[in-house]
C-alpha cells in the first residue's frame, strides 16, 4: 500500500538518461572527466578525475548536482553526485530528473537494494551492463517534493558522518604508516623503562633465522562438517585469525597436515598469494592446520611476535616482495622469498615497546572501523524506513517552500 500522499512511479517516468555529449575532437572546452575507477564502491565518493581534453572518445556530460551511476558491473555500486560540471565515461549513466523528483533524493534512491537489484538484471556475462529497459520499469513509491527534500536532508546528514569517519580512517592509516616508517627503521627511538631513549645497534636478520618458516601441504583435502579448522588464504586478514568460520577437516586429514608442525600461540600465518602476502598473528590455543598457499613462521620467545608481525606488514617488507614476486594478477610469493625476508631487529625490550605503540594505533583504527560499520548499518535501516514511507517525516515550512 502506498503511503498517503505518495505515488507509485516507474523509474523511467521520473528519470531520463541525459543525452548531452562531449567530443574532445570537436570541443575546445576542457572538463574534468570521471572514469569508473574514479568512483569508490558503495560510498558515493569520488577519488579523482582526468582532463577530458587528453582523451579521444566521446563522453557523457553532467552538471553539478547531477546523479551518475556506473552501468558496467552494476554490482560494484558505483554512484556519485559531483559538485562540479564535467564529463564521464560512456559506461556511466547521467540521470536527468523530471519535475517529479529532485537530485538529492534520486542520489539516495540509486543506493537502495531495490535499485541495485534491478541494475544487476544486466546483459552480458564477462562484462555485465545494467539494462535501461529493465531499470526504467522499476516501480517505487515516490513522496511529494517537500517530503523528498526533508528525507534527502536527513540521509545526507548520515552521509556526512560516514564521509567524516572514512576520512578519519584514511588519516589514521597514513599516521600508522608514517609511525611504522619511523619506529621500524630506528629513525625514532622510544623510551625504555627508565625513561631514557633506547640505545644499541639493530641487526638485519632473515625471517627464517628468527622465526623458522614451515610450508603447508600443496593439495586439496576433503572437508567435513565437523572437525579441525583449516586456515586458508581467505582466513588470513586483519591481523587475526577467526577459526569459527573456516572450513573443517577430520582428524585423519588434520594429523597428516600437522606432521611437520602444529601451529601454536604467537606463531605468524603468512599467505603466499596476493600483492604482498598477508599475515596474521595466532592468538588462540585452538588446534588448526594450514591449507594451500599458506605458511607459518614459528614463534621464538627470544623475539616479540607482535613486533615481527608489524614488521611483516611494513613498507620495508612490501618493497622486498614486490621486487621478487611471480605472476601478474595473482602474485605468488615463494617459500624461499618468505624465508629470506629481511627484518631490522632491535633488542627484545625495544621490540616490545614498538609493538605496543603500533598495536595501540591498530586498536584506534579498529574503533573507527566499527563506528563506520555502525553508521552504515544505521543509515541502511533508516533508508528502508524513509524511502518506503514506513516512517514519515515532518515537513517544515522552509522545506515546503523550497
Amino acid at each position: 500500500m502506498v503511503p498517503n500522499g505518495w505515488e507509485h512511479k516507474a523509474f523511467g517516468e521520473v528519470v531520463k538518461l541525459s543525452k548531452s555529449k562531449y567530443d574532445p575532437k570537436k570541443s575546445t572546452d576542457c572538463f574534468p572527466c570521471i572514469e569508473l575507477e574514479h568512483i569508490a564502491q558503495g560510498t558515493g565518493q569520488l577519488t579523482g578525475n582526468v582532463p577530458a581534453s587528453n582523451l579521444g572518445s566521446t563522453k557523457n556530460k553532467f552538471k553539478a548536482g547531477d546523479v551518475i551511476f556506473g552501468k558496467l558491473r552494476p554490482y560494484l555500486r558505483k554512484y556519485a553526485q559531483p559538485n562540479f560540471d564535467g564529463v564521464c565515461s560512456s559506461e556511466i549513466w547521467v540521470f536527468s530528473p523530471t519535475k517529479k523528483i529532485i537530485n538529492p533524493y534520486l542520489f539516495q534512491l540509486v543506493q537502495t537494494n531495490q535499485f541495485i537489484s534491478e541494475a544487476n538484471k544486466s546483459a552480458g556475462s564477462k562484462m555485465p551492463r545494467a539494462d535501461w529497459g529493465v531499470v526504467s520499469e522499476m516501480v517505487f513509491p515516490l513522496p511529494p517534493l517537500p517530503e523528498q527534500r526533508k528525507i534527502a536532508k536527513i540521509l545526507s546528514t548520515w552521509d556526512k558522518a560516514i564521509s567524516t569517519t572514512e576520512r578519519l580512517i584514511d588519516n589514521s592509516k597514513q599516521q600508522k604508516k608514517a609511525l611504522m616508517q619511523q619506529l621500524l627503521t630506528g629513525k625514532k627511538r622510544l623510551l625504555d623503562d627508565s625513561a631514557k631513549p633506547f640505545e644499541g645497534e639493530w641487526e638485519l636478520k632473515n625471517l627464517n633465522d628468527i622465526f623458522p618458516v614451515i610450508d603447508s601441504l600443496h593439495k586439496t583435502p576433503l572437508f567435513s562438517d565437523i572437525g579441525y579448522a583449516m586456515v586458508r588464504v581467505a582466513d588470513i586478514k586483519g591481523g587475526k585469525l577467526d577459526l569459527k568460520n573456516t572450513l573443517k577437516v577430520d582428524s585423519d586429514v588434520f594429523n597428516e597436515y600437522t606432521k611437520k608442525y602444529k601451529p601454536k600461540y604467537s606463531d605468524i600465518v603468512f599467505s603466499r598469494v596476493g600483492s604482498y602476502g598477508n599475515s596474521s598473528i595466532v592468538k588462540t590455543n585452538e588446534p588448526f592446520c594450514l591449507g594451500q598457499n599458506t605458511v607459518i613462521a614459528s614463534s621464538n620467545e627470544d623475539y616479540s611476535s607482535d613486533y615481527v608481525y608489524q614488521f611483516l606488514n611494513s613498507e620495508f617488507i612490501k618493497k622486498q616482495i614486490e621486487k621478487t614476486v611471480d605472476g601478474s594478477s595473482h602474485k605468488t610469493v615463494s617459500l624461499k622469498i618468505i624465508r629470506n625476508l629481511k627484518l631490522l631487529i632491535p633488542s627484545k625490550a625495544e621490540q616490545t615497546k614498538i609493538a605496543s605503540v603500533l598495536r595501540n594505533a591498530d586498536s584506534d583504527l579498529e574503533v573507527l572501523k566499527k563506528q563506520l560499520a555502525g553508521l552504515k548499518q544505521e543509515k541502511k535501516a533508516l533508508m528502508q524506513q524513509l524511502l518506503t514511507g514506513k516512517r514519515r517525516v515532518i515537513v517544515d515550512s522552509e522545506a515546503a517552500a523550497l
